[in-house]
């Protein structure tokens, strides 16, 4: 559904502006027609935004980051991270930019295929996956990443009772230790991820495990995601890499020929500056493991926050403003139902605002710490805690920033309080701004659907 254009000031971007001055210009643009064409309004207080044009510049930018540093022809396959933005039309369009799928469940599966990727554009990686789930991803030719030596031996059993095209792989912890956040830092010594390399046995087991198995032709690495420092991530590929090397040097061939080294770039939630960049991990990657990028393997990467997080804003309608304590508190709709990392663990996952008017223009005015709450029952339903911003008031609205990823597509359902409406635009330089619905807001009949409303009398006589 494509809503009605609108016409508002067109971005004025000084060349010589930071980094990320364009995205915030036509941020500012697009809020202000979200607002004027009713996208958020009284009826609908609450919505996501994602900038098109900054999706579409992303992926370039991370293809063109690994082109730079590897031989013309090397294979490389950039699978998005499903889980950080599960939306059919965002992965579409990532697809037509170059970028297929990085899947960890049947239904993140499905919604790839619902997007048009293919099978050859797809990985497979759970460290859960079913007997029915991998079945199903042998049959269509997916590539699969074992998790541990249970799961390896189901793929044997699969292997051999039907032939399949998928590319086999297994996931290695390098054990390299935690970033800043130990819940996202998935290479350390008792990480549930893969199998682990530096354990008494544990590199021996993998490399005989490889050689008993000449189709398994893939290792994969993902030492983490935000709070890991370029250097770690580094780390962690370049002993994956120093694996494949040993297992090659003993199989006497090219056994292992592709390293998916997983994403994990972390965000700077500092500022619009995108940083750190695709390609300053990239170069770094051929700084220190140059052997991993001079075309002799085939490469696999699985970024999500960092292709994403940028190009999204959540916007809130402010409902009521309040004071307590001589404190203001500002009460949106944009609470932990779709901020809940930030409501729950605000030191590790602090949000940018910014604040508009009732028109959707920069609120000006000196900066007052006020609370910015949102519509749940507790008292801890903030998003932000004593923030500086212009006086809030009635009517105004709130932007969360950088919450493309994470935020408004990974819904819960606190209070029964219904799915956003979340809608893609594109701002030119014109001043036009156009709005497509990605998903339209959940209406509350669905919510009692989906709650067993149409089973109202289940329980009786049990």
């Amino acid at each position: 559904m494509s809503l009605d254009d609108a016409t508002v000031p067109g971005p004025t971007v000084d060349p010589t502006s930071p980094p990320g001055a364009e995205a915030a210009a036509r941020r500012d643009q697009a809020v202000r027609a979200a607002i004027e064409q009713g996208v958020v309004s009284p009826e609908n207080p609450l919505a996501g935004l994602v900038d098109v044009t900054g999706v579409r510049a992303a992926a370039v930018a991370l293809r063109a980051a690994f082109a730079g540093v590897t031989p013309p022809g090397t294979p490389v396959l950039h699978a998005f991270a499903v889980k950080a933005t599960p939306l059919v039309p965002v992965l579409r369009l990532l697809y037509e930019e170059g970028i297929g799928a990085e899947v960890a469940s049947p239904g993140e599966l499905a919604l790839a295929r619902a997007a048009g990727v293919p099978p050859a554009h797809t990985v497979l990686d759970s460290p859960a996956k079913t007997p029915a789930e991998l079945r199903e991803a042998l049959a269509l030719g997916i590539a699969v990443n074992a998790d541990n030596p249970q799961e390896l031996a189901r793929l044997d059993a699969l292997v051999r009772s039907a032939p399949t095209g998928s590319p086999l792989g297994i996931r290695v912890n390098p054990q390299v230790g935690a970033g800043s956040i130990g819940a996202l830092s998935t290479a350390t010594a008792t990480s549930k991820f893969g199998v682990p390399l530096r354990d008494d046995g544990g590199r021996d087991w993998l490399l005989q495990a490889c050689l008993d198995r000449p189709w398994l032709t893939r290792l994969h690495a993902h030492t983490g995601s935000q709070g890991i420092p370029l250097d770690l991530l580094v780390r962690g590929v370049a002993a994956v890499y120093e694996l494949a090397e040993e297992i090659n040097a003993r199989a006497g061939r090219r056994q292992i020929d592709t390293i998916d080294i997983g994403g994990g770039l972390p965000v700077n939630f500092a500022s619009d500056e995108a940083s750190p960049t695709h390609g300053q991990y990239a170069r770094l990657l051929k700084e220190r493991v140059p052997g991993l990028l001079d075309g002799r393997y085939g490469l696999v990467t699985e970024f999500g926050r960092s292709l994403l997080a940028k190009q999204g804003v959540l916007l809130a309608r402010v409902e009521y403003v309040k004071e307590a304590g001589g404190r203001p508190i500002a009460l949106t709709h944009a609470g932990v139902q779709v901020a809940t990392r930030t409501v729950y663990a605000p030191e590790s996952w602090p949000l940018r605002l910014a604040a508009y008017d009732a028109k959707g223009r920069p609120k000006q005015g000196p900066a007052v710490g006020q609370d910015v709450a949102g519509p749940a029952c507790f008292a801890g339903d903030l998003l932000a805690a004593d923030h500086p911003l212009p006086r809030l008031e009635a009517g105004d609205h709130v932007a969360a920033l950088d919450t493309g990823a994470y935020y408004f597509a990974q819904h819960y359902s606190y209070n029964s309080l219904p799915r956003p409406g979340i809608h893609g635009f594109a701002a030119g330089a014109d001043g036009t701004v156009r709005f497509a619905t990605v998903r339209a807001p959940q209406p509350v009949a669905e919510l009692v659907e989906e709650a067993g409303g149409g089973t109202p009398d289940a329980l009786k006589g049990l």
